[in-house]
């Protein structure tokens, strides 16, 4: 029963992956065949080489690489110390500010993005990458501060006590030993993180016009209207062109995933 649920499961989310990689290698005539055929009779790279060589495709990856590393990373850089701090110190409100936290992630950016706007605006600040960061670390921060609790609560608070008899401040205790102990955590929060970045629409679309500043996640949709001439298999091709960064990193830094999710498994 457990692998029919695994089996459905990779049908209804791999179904589509499968069915946009094959439009992706597909010629224009066999885009309009109406039998179910996965495997095109005649594959073709064509539409790979039309999507790269298009101006400004690759300027929107670089610009989701770069908002979706200054999202993360920021993310990390804020809430680390504000995981480590709900981890370690007992405060009045403690329970009540993290469960505050969690509050903050159910928001849509669809409520704030507006006012933002508007924010941004008398401050001269729209069409620019800088806003668009700083609302992807603001949007990101919650469910990074909760992950790295986590962590942070599976190392022993002996640890911070034995290097601050040495000599450490809590400051020096929390960079020097305990934020090393959960490199595994930081580096599954860094993945998940950034590909929630990589994925946004909603702010980049209401805070950037400029085309040169879009992220490939606006790119697709302002591809498929100026450049692709609304071919179907060339915008397949941009699809996957735009996924293949997310699924590399999740490939290359999977080994620090599983290790953070056992190590979270056996301490309980």
């Amino acid at each position: 029963m457990t692998y029919l649920v695994f089996l459905f499961a990779l049908l209804f989310f791999g179904g589509p992956l499968l069915w946009l990689l094959s439009l992706s290698i597909r010629t224009q005539q066999e885009i309009f065949i109406t039998s179910l055929r996965l495997i095109p009779e005649d594959p073709t790279f064509e539409n790979y080489t039309e999507v790269l060589y298009t101006a400004q495709f690759s300027v929107f990856l670089i610009n989701s690489l770069k908002l979706a590393l200054a999202g993360s990373i920021g993310a990390l850089v804020v809430s680390a110390p504000a995981a480590y701090a709900f981890s370690r110190l007992t405060f009045r409100g403690n329970k009540l500010f993290l469960v505050g936290v969690l509050g903050l992630q159910m928001i849509s950016p669809l409520v704030v993005v507006i006012p933002l706007y508007r924010y941004f605006d008398r401050l001269n600040l729209v069409d620019s990458h800088f806003s668009t960061a700083m609302v992807y670390i603001a949007i990101l921060i919650p469910l990074a501060t909760w992950m790295l609790k986590g962590f942070f609560d599976g190392v022993p608070p002996a640890l911070d006590e034995a290097a601050m008899v040495d000599g450490c401040t809590r400051f020096g205790a929390f960079r020097r030993v305990t934020l090393p102990l959960i490199l595994p955590g930081l580096t599954s929060t860094f993945v998940l993180t950034a590909i929630l970045a990589w994925g946004e629409f909603v702010v980049p679309y209401v805070l950037l016009s400029e085309p040169s500043l879009f992220p490939i996640s606006i790119g697709i949709l302002n591809f498929q209207g100026n450049y692709a001439s609304n071919s179907t298999n060339v915008l397949a091709a941009g699809g996957v062109l735009a996924m293949l960064p997310a699924i590399a990193t999740f490939v290359i830094l999977q080994r620090f995933i599983v290790r953070a999710l056992t190590s979270g498994a056996i301490k309980g």
